[in-house]
């Protein structure tokens, strides 16, 4: 069964930073693609960034400010989050995967984690 459990989620000022962690469970990272989404009641929700053996992907919102990555040997995940803005204010999920295309419809998610930006 896959588990994904987030943390690191806060209250930051702007242009502050925070890192993101995800304890992942239950599936090969070599063989998945493992992205963060983020989502704001109301708004679409956004994949912010994705990583696979192949590379990563960045949103165009936050390339440059964020950075995702894994430890395979602790089967975690983060997301390395800088110059934060009140617009990435949002609950943080991260999800698992074939694909990082397949991420938002089979996407197997945690709860989340919320961060929130003030200016």
């Amino acid at each position: 069964e896959v588990q994904l459990v987030e943390s690191g989620g806060g209250l930051v000022q702007a242009g502050g930073s925070l890192t993101l962690s995800c304890a992942a469970a239950g599936f090969t990272f070599d063989e998945h693609a493992i992205g963060w989404l983020r989502q704001v009641p109301g708004k679409k929700r956004e994949i912010v960034s994705c990583i696979t053996n192949g590379g990563r992907t960045y949103a165009d919102s936050v390339e440059g400010r964020f950075t995702i990555s894994y430890d395979n040997t602790k089967n975690m995940v983060y997301l390395q989050m800088n110059n934060l803005k009140p617009g990435d204010t949002a609950t943080y999920c991260c999800g698992a995967e074939l694909k990082c295309g397949g991420l938002i419809a089979y996407g197997v998610w945690g709860q989340g984690t919320l961060v929130t930006v003030s200016s």
